[in-house]
C-alpha cells in the first residue's frame, strides 16, 4: 500500500522514464503493453469522447483552448498534457481543476497490482513511466465520468502511449518542425509520418498550417485511411484584428460560421492555434455536440497556458517563453519585435541536452546585448559552458550561473525600466523562472 503523494510519485518515476532520463526510443516500443494495462482496469480510455492532438509546436495550446471552450459550453472536460511545469498534478485536469494528491494516491494503489502483473509477464516489454501516467489520466477521467477528454500526445503519435483510442471524435495535428530527430527521424517527412500515426481509419483530421513537405504526408495518410482532412489556412481561415496591449483579437472564418473573439495568449502562432481549435470544435458540432458561439468566445477568453510568451513584469519587461527548437526560437524573436517596445534586451537561456544549440543561438543572438547561460534542475539539462561558448561566438557578453535566483538578480541589476529580460530555452527553465519571479514579487 502506497501512503502519501511522495511515495506515489516515487513509484511512478521508478520505471523507465524517457522524459527525464533522455534515453533513446526503446526497440520494443509496443502499444500492446499499455493496451493490456488499460484492459485490466476496465478500458477507461474508451469511456469518454476523445479529442486527440499531436504536433511539434502548439499542441498544448490547442489542447488548452479546446478544453476551455468545452468547459465554457457546459461539458465536463478532462485535459491530459505533458510535461508539467511546476507539479505533477498539472498533467491531469478536469474543468481546470488539477487532480489532487489524494486522487493520485488512490489511483496508483488501484493500478499498482496490474502494473506488476504486466511487468512480471513481460510479454510486450515492461511498462514505462509515461505509459503509467497515461493510464492514470484515462482512469481519472473515467472515474469522474467526463463528457470529453482532450488528450495531448507525449512524443510522436504512431507509437505514443496515448494512441490507444479507437474512434476519436476528431484528431488534430499542429505545426510540425524538427524535434527529437534521434527518435522521430531526421526529415520533416519522417517526423510528420510519426505524428500522422494518430489518424484513424474513417476519422476526421484537422491540420494546422504546415510546410509543403509535412502537408504532403498528411494528405497521403488521410487518403490511405479514408479519413477526412480539414486544412487550417484553406478551409478555415482567420483575420488578425490586432493586439490591444493585453490580448489578441481575431475573426475566425470556419466552415460553419464566423467567430469574433479574443485570446490572452500572444504570438502569431497562437492565432494559427486558435483557428485550429475552432476547426476541431466545428467537427464536434457536426457530430451533434452543442457548442454555442458564446462557448467559443468565453472559452477562448479564459484559456491559460503558462510559459508561452508570458509577461511576468512590465518595468522592466520580463517575458518567459519555452522556445526549445529553432522554429520556436524564430517565432519568439518575431513576437518580441511585434508585441513589445524596449531599449536593451538581455537573454536568460538554458536548454535540455538534446536541443539544437547552434541553430537556436543563431536565431536569438542578434537581438540581445547580453546573455546569462543557466540550466534547470532537470536531469537532461545542458551544462552552461557549451551554451556560453556558442553565444560568445556571436560576440555577446555571456555570464554563467546554474542558479535561477542569481540569474534573475543579475538581470534585474542590469536592466533599466525600459529594458527587456527574456527567459527561454526549455519549459523547465521557463518554469523555474516563473517560480523565481513569484518569490521576487515581480508582477504584471
Amino acid at each position: 500500500m502506497i501512503n502519501g503523494i511522495n511515495q506515489a510519485l516515487d513509484y511512478i518515476y521508478s520505471f523507465i522514464d524517457f522524459e527525464r532520463q533522455g534515453l533513446k526510443a526503446p526497440r520494443n516500443w509496443d502499444l500492446r503493453r499499455v493496451q493490456a494495462l488499460l484492459s485490466l482496469v476496465g478500458d477507461p480510455h474508451l469511456k469518454s469522447k476523445t479529442i486527440h492532438i499531436a504536433g511539434s509546436k502548439g499542441k498544448g495550446s490547442v489542447a488548452a483552448m479546446i478544453a476551455s471552450v468545452l468547459t465554457a459550453s457546459g461539458y465536463k472536460t478532462g485535459l491530459y498534457t505533458s510535461p508539467h511545469l511546476h507539479q505533477f498534478n498539472e498533467r491531469i485536469q478536469i474543468d481546470r481543476r488539477q487532480i489532487t494528491d489524494d486522487e493520485i494516491v488512490r489511483l496508483v494503489n488501484l493500478i499498482k497490482p496490474y502494473v506488476e502483473a504486466i511487468n512480471e509477464e513481460n510479454k510486450y516489454g515492461k511498462l514505462t513511466t509515461f505509459e503509467i501516467i497515461t493510464a492514470l489520466g484515462f482512469l481519472h477521467f473515467a472515474v469522474n465520468k467526463v463528457d470529453f477528454q482532450v488528450i495531448e500526445t507525449g512524443l510522436g503519435g504512431r507509437l505514443d502511449a496515448t494512441n490507444v483510442v479507437h474512434q476519436p471524435e476528431v484528431c488534430v495535428i499542429t505545426s510540425i518542425s524538427y524535434e527529437h530527430t534521434e527518435i522521430l527521424g531526421d526529415t520533416l517527412t519522417k517526423i510528420a509520418t510519426e505524428k500522422a500515426g494518430i489518424t484513424k481509419p474513417g476519422s476526421t483530421v484537422v491540420v494546422s498550417p504546415q510546410t509543403d513537405e509535412a502537408a504532403t504526408v498528411f494528405k497521403k495518410v488521410a487518403q490511405e485511411r479514408n479519413s477526412r482532412l480539414i486544412e487550417v489556412g484553406r478551409e478555415v481561415t482567420y483575420r488578425d484584428l490586432g493586439f490591444d496591449g493585453e490580448k489578441q483579437n481575431l475573426i475566425v472564418k470556419g466552415r460553419l460560421a464566423e467567430y469574433r473573439f479574443s485570446i490572452p495568449l500572444l504570438g502569431q502562432h497562437q492565432l494559427d492555434n486558435a483557428a485550429t481549435a475552432v476547426a476541431a470544435l466545428e467537427v464536434l458540432k457536426e457530430r451533434g455536440h452543442d457548442i454555442p458561439v458564446n462557448g467559443i468566445i468565453n472559452g477562448m477568453a479564459q484559456v491559460t497556458w503558462e510559459a508561452r510568451l508570458q509577461v511576468l513584469n512590465r518595468n522592466p519587461l520580463v517575458i518567459v517563453d519555452g522556445a526549445h527548437n529553432v522554429d520556436s526560437a524564430h517565432k519568439l524573436k518575431e513576437a518580441l519585435k511585434h508585441y513589445f517596445q524596449y531599449k536593451r534586451a538581455l537573454l536568460i537561456i538554458g536548454f535540455s541536452s538534446d536541443k539544437d544549440l547552434v541553430g537556436i543561438a543563431a536565431e536569438l543572438a542578434p537581438y540581445f546585448e547580453k546573455v546569462i547561460a543557466t540550466h534547470s534542475t532537470h536531469p537532461r539539462a545542458m551544462a552552461t559552458a557549451p551554451i556560453a561558448a556558442e553565444f560568445r561566438k556571436h560576440g555577446l557578453e555571456v555570464v554563467e550561473t546554474s542558479d535561477m535566483e542569481q540569474a534573475f538578480r543579475l538581470a534585474l541589476d542590469w536592466a533599466m525600466r525600459e529594458d527587456l529580460i527574456c527567459v527561454t530555452g526549455s519549459l523547465f527553465v521557463a518554469a523555474a523562472a516563473i517560480e523565481e519571479a513569484a518569490k521576487l514579487g515581480l508582477q504584471v
